[in-house]
């Protein structure tokens, strides 16, 4: 594991490093499957850093990225890599985006690195042995009123049809009278509940890149994560709810009740 361990940091600190380099300046910008969908060169130049670093290593291992897609090999242990989750205020010049790699070792998340080289924050965990910032064990709020939740989400670009829509949930929670940020970084939102600066954190169809790391690095800081029926969710779940877990139900009977 300390191999693993050591790879990892030295993937996301390196990919770090380009992110910060480009940042605010100049470089390329494409689009994806929608307009406001957006890739830069450098989420293809922090994601070609990473899988560099790891192949260097560990060759046999999997990697899922999202530039790339499925690099599928036959090993117990995958790599789960999103080189700039935030792009569109990476690209807009807002600070709030990272790095974030988790990997998986029989299907289990073990370790997880979220990084933002702008504000210099590198969360990481190790299933087991909690979760730190900067080296520094953090811990999930302790706020169980839930009428005084300080709560964070994000929209997909993809809306699902259902009584769960991501504009009627928001309607929901909003109508309670609960202040709600919206930061556009599911990787930051997860990590910020997990150090305590948010109660609560939910999302409609993320990608296991966007939740990967930041799901470790929750459960391993004491929260709690499930889908929009409390059952457990894992990095390829398509409903997340994370809270501090004294929240947690009182989050999900909102979501699940009808206006």
């Amino acid at each position: 594991m300390d191999e693993l361990r050591e790879v990892l940091l030295n993937a996301t600190k390196e990919a770090g490093k380009i992110i910060l380099h480009y940042f605010d300046g100049a470089f390329k910008i494409d689009h994806k499957d929608g307009i406001n969908n957006l890739v830069t060169e450098v989420d293809k130049l922090a994601e070609d850093k990473i899988i560099k670093i790891i192949r260097a290593t560990f060759p046999s291992h999997s990697i899922i990225s999202e530039e790339v897609g499925e690099m599928i090999k036959p090993s117990d242990y995958q790599w789960i890599i999103d080189p700039i989750d935030g792009t569109v205020n990476f690209a807009h010049g807002i600070p709030i985006c990272c790095v974030s790699i988790g990997v998986l070792h029989h299907n289990e998340l073990v370790l997880g690195t979220v990084y933002n080289p702008m504000m210099n924050e590198l969360f990481f965990a190790e299933k087991g042995k909690g979760a730190t910032l900067n080296g520094q064990p953090i811990k999930v709020s302790t706020k169980s009123n839930f009428k005084t939740a300080f709560l964070v989400t994000g929209f997909p670009y993809n809306w699902p049809e259902s009584e769960q829509h991501p504009i009627k949930v928001f309607e929901k929670l909003v109508l309670e009278g609960l202040p709600v940020r919206r930061l556009g970084s599911a990787a930051i939102d997860l990590c910020w509940v997990a150090c305590g600066r948010f109660d609560g954190f939910w999302e409609y169809n993320l990608q296991a890149w966007d939740v990967a790391a930041g799901y470790l690095i929750v459960q391993e800081a004491g929260g709690k994560i499930t889908d929009f029926e409390g059952e457990p969710a894992d990095a390829f779940t398509k409903q997340t709810l994370a809270t501090n877990g004294l929240i947690h139900d009182a989050m999900l009977n909102v979501i699940k009740r009808k206006i």
